[in-house]
């Protein structure tokens, strides 16, 4: 391109640029936007940017041995008009990292002062020897600071296709540039670190919503058994590494609870733990619940979606139920797991995660191994350390300890005043063999507490089919058949079927020594619930003395 002998630059017209600049929020965008307005002006014959990042990802750099520091300059823009030098407008080759000291680049990234170089020398011409090859009419370069107070943000560095002298207010026209773009350079930086931790906010607040319910007391897993001893042992052992746990045991045995005392001892536990219950996601949203996604990614996709590992970043993600992840998504969690690292739906640019795992469940895990259903390399990735909740069938001692937890905790949410467990309550429920576990307890626990009237506390515990068969089979008086035509028809009246209820009913009362409740109770022997039976001893007006003094019991009942 030809330029006048009497062409002198113009910059009034970069005001533009600088409104433009003040609109753009992207720190990517600005440099961009910068080299590609100057490279436009007649006397530019190319523009480059570098900013100062961390050295660490620079491995295959040839200048790596020169690096002082752990940060160096990163190209970051590169813009030519020439059409025929379209390698300009890359920002990889052989200047795309520069240690900061190196060359007269590097050297004002140190010093933070500019320079202006006319009419290259001998030493110049060999460090600008590709560019004078490719653009001889290039005849200097004037190159700044992207300095904001004392701190070193980048450089620019303008190619120029005129001898600089004759740009008479070129140095300070650079500098005052140079100064509006570090300054929208750092704007930019803090608004999307501000943008990047509101959306971390909002994303976490979202969560931590979901879990509030989850919030334990201060005493955290109660029980005294050797197996609760056993697994609290497990728990501190784990908590303070960085180890994958896998937590063993039946639905309701306490997993999740298990997972937040690890969480909570270990280094990570001012962070969040965020937990994802994988039997209660749709086959087709996992990877969106996992990852996140981009808007316009999927139908329904209206606006930017991060998942739950983002959520997660620093802290623990507890994946309940872990065995019901499809394979699809079990190969991409492995990959998160082992290189931390992942991509939201409908975006190239890859993550970084810093997660710990902790997964639950109550299947077998080698048996959907072997059937198929589950990649052994995830399970042995999990399955760092694994931790079994046994069920509390197996530590019926922790039984007392978490009624009482239970229903404390019970009648202060619901403002009740606090029923006291007796002993009876207290053997009625070591009876049970709770095929719920501690949810099972902590319902019926809470049903007690809803129902209780007048001080007088039931269970209403289900009666298994089996126990009801065999308290049939303790009945020693036969039921009578009225269809049996071998035999003459008896017909009772209202009366005399009270008065066998009632001699029946204190016969099995005699047998259980008066207990009602239990599996060694009168109600589970006449195969009726002890509210019933309870009722119909208040009905039948039965006392005490029928029962324990071997009284005579008459037939004449007064009837209602």
């Amino acid at each position: 391109m030809e330029i006048s002998q009497n062409y002198e630059p113009e910059f009034d017209s970069l005001q533009d640029l600088m409104l433009h600049m003040g609109r753009k929020c992207s720190a990517e965008e600005i440099p961009h936007l910068v080299a590609k307005t100057f490279a436009a002006r007649p006397h530019v014959g190319l523009v480059r940017i570098w900013t100062v990042q961390p050295g660490k990802d620079c491995n295959a750099c040839h200048r790596k041995h020169l690096c002082r520091e752990t940060s160096c300059l990163h190209m970051v823009a590169s813009v030519t008009k020439h059409k025929e030098n379209t390698a300009w407008n890359c920002t990889t080759g052989a200047d795309s990292r520069i240690p900061i000291g190196f060359s007269e680049i590097g050297s004002v990234a140190l010093t933070g002062v500019g320079i202006r170089i006319h009419n290259f020398d001998e030493n110049q011409k060999k460090l600008f020897q590709d560019i004078q090859d490719t653009t001889p009419e290039i005849v200097g370069v004037g190159i700044q600071p992207l300095a904001l107070k004392n701190d070193i943000l980048g450089i620019i560095a303008v190619y120029a296709l005129i001898d600089l002298k004759r740009v008479r207010r070129g140095d300070r026209w650079l500098g005052n540039v140079a100064g509006f773009v570090a300054f929208a350079l750092s704007n930019a930086r803090a608004f999307e670190e501000i943008e990047s931790l509101r959306a971390q906010l909002e994303l976490e607040n979202e969560y931590l919503r979901n879990e509030i319910h989850h919030i334990q007391s201060p005493g955290g897993i109660i029980g005294k058994s050797p197996p609760v001893i056993s697994m609290l042992d497990q728990i501190a052992q784990v908590a303070p590494t960085e180890a994958s746990v896998l937590i063993l045991g039946e639905s309701g045995t306490g997993k999740e609870l298990v997972a937040r005392e690890i969480h909570k001892r270990s280094l990570r536990g001012k962070k969040p733990m965020i937990s994802v219950n994988c039997a209660s996601i749709p086959g087709e949203l996992y990877e969106s619940e996992f990852f996140g996604h981009k808007k316009g990614a999927f139908t329904g996709a209206i606006s930017d979606r991060g998942g739950r590992f983002q959520a997660a970043d620093g802290g623990t993600l507890f994946l309940d139920e872990v065995g019901e992840i499809p394979l699809l998504i079990q190969g991409k969690l492995l990959r998160v797991l082992q290189e931390g690292m992942y991509e939201r739906i409908g975006e190239e640019k890859t993550r970084k995660v810093d997660v710990r795992i902790i997964a639950a469940t109550n299947r077998n895990i080698e048996q959907e191994i072997a059937a198929g259903n589950f990649r052994q390399d995830l399970y042995y990735r999990l399955n760092v350390f694994p931790i079994e909740v046994v069920p509390l069938r197996k530590r019926k001692k922790d039984i007392p300890i978490l009624a009482r937890h239970f229903l404390k905790s019970v009648s202060k949410k619901m403002n009740h005043a606090v029923p006291q467990l007796t002993d009876s309550n207290i053997r009625e429920l070591m009876d049970y063999e709770w095929p719920g576990n501690v949810r099972e307890l902590q319902n019926i626990i809470e049903r007690a507490v809803i129902t209780s009237r007048s001080g007088r506390f039931f269970f209403h515990l289900p009666v298994a089919s089996t126990q009801v068969e065999s308290s049939k089979e303790l009945s020693k008086e036969p039921a009578e058949n009225p269809w049996d035509t071998t035999k003459e028809t008896v017909i009772f009246t209202e009366q005399q079927i009270r008065a066998k209820t009632r001699k029946n009913m204190i016969a099995a009362l005699k047998k259980c020594k008066g207990t009602i409740y239990g599996d060694h109770g009168a109600a589970m022997l006449l195969g009726i619930s002890p509210t019933t039976l309870s009722s119909r001893i208040s009905r039948l007006k039965i006392t005490k003395q029928e029962i324990f003094n071997e009284k005579k019991i008459s037939a004449d009942i007064d009837p209602e």
